[in-house]
């Protein structure tokens, strides 16, 4: 089959080309509840430069060559002599996560931190292929009003900003604020679960014009563009008490400073994006009693919940379609902001 491996890292991410697009061994089914997926889609994600960066060594691992490729939906190809729930010809969006099942938190519904399990993509071959191994337990079968190449940066961005979302809804009432940072590829859709699951004024900060267009389409109450000084702007808009909930979808830069400011005492920030450090004193976790949340992705029952609101029209993704073979082409424009959305690579 063809895929779009990587073979060296790029720590700088200046190289032209961080994959290469060619012939690898088919996947083979080895446990009776393997199975192999036709790939329709898989989301290209800023986690895949950041695994290109190096950053991921000695968080997961890997052996390289391999392929990336961590969103992924398609068609069951083939199934392993155990597997009863699905069938070849099903159409399938994949959890992220590959676990057996038998470990507590497997069974508490605590999927990433499962004991033992695989993460396709991150610590082993993925998605920017034509086919992938997965396993039974990681399926989920599409509604017939969704595709698979229209959902499968689902499988992480989207479950990743709802499982943020959920968090933050869990304690957002009527009359309070919500502040969203980043309205990108996980922004936008952090938005769209927000004003499906709680009553909260959306507060979504973002650099881009057309970030914050784009938001205000998708639910928001308030827009505020990320220059100096708009965690000043956030707490003028929430009469100087700062949100009850913030969600970081950008976690590096200022973001986390100005993130954590725009914070009310007692309230809640929550992080997503990654590559910066929360350095907070002591005397100030005491003093404000605000929380700091950390978000991993999300459990098997919260991507069922997603495809529910997905099927409903309650939740859309801004999509751009690649073909496999300009995997390359795709990276660059991520790294570089040239889509305010998702890219999808289609084999």
């Amino acid at each position: 089959m063809k895929a779009a491996v990587l073979h060296q890292y790029d720590e700088k991410l200046a190289g032209p080309e961080w994959v290469v697009y060619q012939d690898v061994p088919d996947p083979k089914i080895v446990k009776p509840n393997d199975v192999i997926v036709r790939i329709g889609g898989a989301g290209v994600c800023r986690t895949d430069l950041h695994i290109v960066e190096g950053l991921w060594r000695g968080h997961a691992d890997v052996t390289l060559p391999y392929i990336l490729g961590h969103e992924n939906a398609g068609w069951v190809a083939e199934v392993g002599k155990g597997v009863e729930g699905v069938k070849v010809g099903d159409k399938v969006i994949i959890h992220p996560l590959v676990t057996n099942g038998y470990c507590l938190a497997c069974r508490r519904g605590n999927d990433m931190h499962a004991e033992n399990s695989s993460f396709p993509g991150v610590n082993v071959n993925g998605g920017y292929a034509e086919y992938l191994l997965t396993n039974e337990r990681a399926l989920i079968k599409l509604p017939d009003n969704l595709e698979p190449k229209a959902v499968a940066p689902y499988t992480d961005a989207g479950l990743t900003a709802y499982r943020a979302a959920k968090k933050a809804a869990s304690h957002l009432l009527p009359g309070e604020y919500v502040v969203v940072v980043g309205a990108g590829g996980l922004g936008h859709i952090g938005i769209q679960a927000l004003s499906a699951l709680c009553a909260a004024e959306i507060i979504v900060v973002d650099r881009s014009d057309a970030a914050l267009e784009l938001s205000r389409n998708m639910g928001a109450h308030h827009t505020v563009k990320a220059d100096e000084g708009w965690d000043d702007e956030i707490l003028a808009l929430t009469g100087g008490h700062g949100a009850e909930a913030v969600i970081d979808f950008v976690g590096e830069g200022d973001a986390v400073e100005k993130s954590l400011a725009a914070t009310r005492n007692q309230g809640s920030y929550y992080i997503v994006g990654y590559g910066g450090k929360v350095e907070v004193p002591t005397i100030d976790m005491i003093t404000t009693e605000k929380r700091i949340i950390g978000c991993l992705v999300g459990t098997f029952p919260e991507l069922v919940e997603l495809m529910a609101l997905a099927e409903r029209g309650l939740v859309k993704l801004d999509t751009r379609e690649y073909k496999l073979s300009d995997a390359n082409q795709a990276l660059q424009d991520l790294h570089h902001g040239i889509f305010t959305g998702r890219a999808v690579l289609v084999p």
